[in-house]
């Protein structure tokens, strides 16, 4: 039976899971695109249709205009579009009035990110068990499915933690996750993705060290990589969505998240924190208007999805995980490769956008085969990581694993200098 697919927000997220479902809409069904803004999600279908992957063509690939914070209106679109699956990609704000309408109509619940209140920043950890958690228990009394953070990361790297207990360690001491983009966009500042939710997330690092969460500055430690392909690259230890489910769902001593960051990235951002324009606290003007200075540097900035077209160079997204196998030490380096050229030129998108669409169309696929429809809400680490990778790796996201990759050890947290 079809399930047909409901799109929540029409940003660069969403423009890859209409180009991905429109290509399985033999398994989905309808595709209906919602978001405030109509006419973002007719550009959409048009980039859909242009394309021609609109798979079976006796299925409809459609948009509608919703207020997703309106849980009734929301409630109404997925009864009218007789959506089973629900696919969030708007902004994390709005995550809990999907969730509550998915709960109220039965329909299987997908985020690629934690939910997030404007007015709180980095809250307390772990972060999942301050709103989509509470809700676990409504999801198992409806026998009803909600998989959370199933883009890249979250998503995909949590799925790697899962191959890895399944089929690689008895025991895990390290999980490393590292990002990075060794691409450029030719503007002069840009961010990858929604510019409000990223630099949200430079508030405060939280970590999972040694069985517990630690606080470090922003931007504060950093190694250089080796990473494969894209060679030698700067990270930083940054806080992140997956550690806070990691740390409670794997068995292991450490997770840590690294992401890229070159230096005239971090000159500008500094001098715009410096200034207040990062700052997610409300301010009046002398005319007495009330505005939030990141929201007016998101006004300013280019809209991610404008950077596809002349986007060149390659991302590489990793886990390096140690631990035993055998009783002997083991390490690997489970990651993918992902080319911005290679992206527009199949979905008319960027490798950062295409990386977190992908997986969410994967999950909804096996969600309609039945393989991962489990009727409660999980992680992606909680799920069995196979049938997910294999259709990644069909899909355009391909698995690659290094054994002993010597190049990628990090020092102990403790041993990095502060920069």
């Amino acid at each position: 039976m079809r399930k047909n697919v409901l799109i929540v927000g029409a940003g660069g997220v969403a423009h890859v899971v209409a180009h991905k479902c429109a290509m399985y809409n033999d398994i989905l069904g309808d595709i209906c695109i919602a978001s405030r803004t109509r006419k973002k999600c007719e550009a959409i279908i048009e980039s859909v249709m242009r394309k021609k992957h609109l798979k079976d063509p006796s299925r409809k690939l459609y948009s509608r205009q919703v207020n997703a914070l309106d849980v009734p209106a929301l409630v109404d679109l997925i009864r009218d579009t007789k959506s089973k699956i629900v696919i969030n990609v708007g902004q994390a704000f709005i995550n809990m009035s999907v969730m509550e309408a998915c709960l109220e109509t039965g329909a299987v619940y997908m985020d690629t990110a934690i939910h997030e209140e404007p007015d709180k920043v980095c809250e307390n950890p772990p972060w999942y068990a301050n709103y989509e958690w509470k809700r676990k228990e409504r999801f198992k009394a409806n026998n009803q499915t909600a998989i959370l953070g199933i883009g890249f990361d979250p998503g995909v790297v949590n799925a790697w933690c899962a191959l890895a207990k399944k089929d690689y360690f008895d025991t895990i001491d390290t999980i490393d996750i590292l990002d990075v983009n060794a691409g450029s966009h030719g503007k002069y500042f840009a961010t990858n993705f929604d510019t409000e939710i990223n630099f949200r997330e430079f508030k405060k690092v939280w970590t999972w060290i040694d069985r517990k969460w630690v606080l470090q500055k922003v931007h504060s430690i950093r190694m250089d990589y080796d990473f494969p392909v894209v060679g030698s690259q700067p990270v930083y230890l940054t806080g992140h969505d997956e550690l806070h489910s990691l740390s409670k769902n794997m068995d292991a001593n450490s997770v840590r998240f690294w992401m890229g960051f070159g230096d005239h990235y971090l000159n500008v951002f500094r001098v715009l924190s410096n200034i207040g324009l990062t700052s997610e606290v409300p301010i009046k003007l002398s005319d007495g208007t009330e505005v939030v200075p990141l929201r007016v540097l998101k006004a300013l900035l280019p809209d991610p999805s404008s950077l596809a077209k002349n986007y060149t160079g390659k991302t590489c997204i990793g886990n390096y995980i140690r631990g035993t196998k055998d009783g002997k030490f083991r390490d690997i380096f489970i990651y993918n490769i992902c080319d911005h050229a290679e992206c527009y030129q199949e979905v008319e998108s960027q490798a950062i956008s295409y990386t977190a669409g992908v997986p969410a169309t994967a999950a909804a696929i096996l969600v309609a085969r039945g393989d991962w429809n489990v009727k409660r809400m999980v992680n992606v680490e909680e799920l069995d990581p196979t049938p997910f990778i294999e259709l990644l790796n069909q899909m355009g996201l391909p698995t690659e694993v290094l054994e002993s990759p010597k190049a990628f050890l990090p020092p102990a947290i403790e041993s990095l200098e502060s920069v």
